[in-house]
């Protein structure tokens, strides 16, 4: 399978949840706050948006409560640019994902409403109904395995996206409250990971995957030595190491004054798949990415603080230019 030229379709499936953001204004604490914003959220969604703002094509399959914020989430997919056609409704007692959080980065406090939630209630009908051969290159994250029937789902997406020659795409994105235990999360994205083409995750998330955090590091390299074409090794403000042909790069980041600390994983995803689908080499891929996470942190929201191609270019043009490592 050639990865780079699935990447280079630009036309993503992407599986995942969808939620909604709430966050008051610059500086406001949550128990203080008059006025909230709200927005699109949830990883794969975040993902899916920054994708098509950068150029490219996304569908997004997952499950929404039958009931206003479910719709709310719909409008707002089809707002970005996403589409919502493999996007099921599902009633009774489940409901969307609901993050608050506020735009601060000292004292950030951020709450999550993940009781019952209702992207939890994909099936392995809902991601059969999806016809991969419409697509380049399928992504998930790594909370679409936290409780089933999504678990199994997901995992039955990675076998359809497998066979219709599709390279897989894994965002590690460990959230310890959506998980039963901490065994049973390392043992589902452990294999996960294993089934993945291009793996990306911070040091914490290698580390947990590994058993220790000191192990993380060579847990990518032994994933990129083994099964995964791309192994992306995040270390915050250290950078990135990113594992490939059997070489290691190690990049830097742009420093900005970051205004919280939300949303940088997915903006960097997007920003590397689409600058990988736009003819960049991988170390400039990986750069564009985080160039991405800069400016969302920057900004207020997730889905809304993410780039479009001319502001991405913009800011590179604009900037000093990366750390060095």
């Amino acid at each position: 399978m050639d990865v780079i030229k699935g990447i280079a379709g630009n036309n993503f499936v992407v599986v995942g949840r969808v939620g909604m953001d709430l966050y008051p204004s610059a500086g406001v604490s949550i128990e203080d706050v008059d006025n909230l914003t709200a927005d699109m959220g949830g990883s794969s969604a975040n993902i899916a948006a920054g994708i098509v703002k950068l150029g490219g094509k996304s569908a997004l399959v997952t499950s929404v409560s039958d009931d206003a914020v479910g719709r709310f989430c719909l409008k707002k997919l089809a707002q970005y640019g996403v589409d919502s056609s493999h996007v099921t409704t599902v009633g009774g007692e489940a409901r969307n994902s609901l993050a608050l959080y506020e735009s601060r980065v000292q004292d950030h406090q951020s709450v999550i409403y993940r009781n019952g939630a209702a992207d939890f209630e994909m099936t392995i009908a809902d991601v059969e109904a999806v016809d991969y051969t419409r697509f380049t290159a399928f992504v998930t994250a790594g909370t679409v395995f936290a409780a089933e029937p999504s678990r199994s789902a997901a995992f039955r997406a990675f076998e359809l996206a497998r066979a219709a020659g599709l390279p897989i795409i894994f965002d590690v994105d460990y959230r310890p409250y959506s998980w039963p235990s901490v065994e049973v999360a390392a043992d589902v994205l452990s294999r996960a990971g294993a089934l993945s083409d291009v793996i990306v995750g911070n040091d914490d998330e290698f580390g947990f995957m590994a058993g220790s955090k000191d192990a993380g590091l060579q847990k990518a390299r032994d994933l990129a030595n083994t099964t995964a074409a791309i192994v992306v090794y995040k270390m915050g403000e250290h950078g990135a190491v990113t594992f490939a042909n059997g070489e290691e790069t190690r990049t830097g980041i742009y420093r900005v004054t970051a205004l919280k600390p939300t949303g940088a994983g997915d903006s960097f995803m997007a920003g590397m798949l689409s600058s990988i689908a736009a003819g960049h080499d991988l170390k400039s891929a990986v750069m564009r990415g985080s160039a991405c996470a800069a400016i969302v942190v920057a900004k207020p929201g997730c889905a809304p603080a993410m780039p479009i191609t001319s502001e991405l270019d913009a800011f590179l043009a604009s900037h000093a230019g990366p750390t060095t490592t």
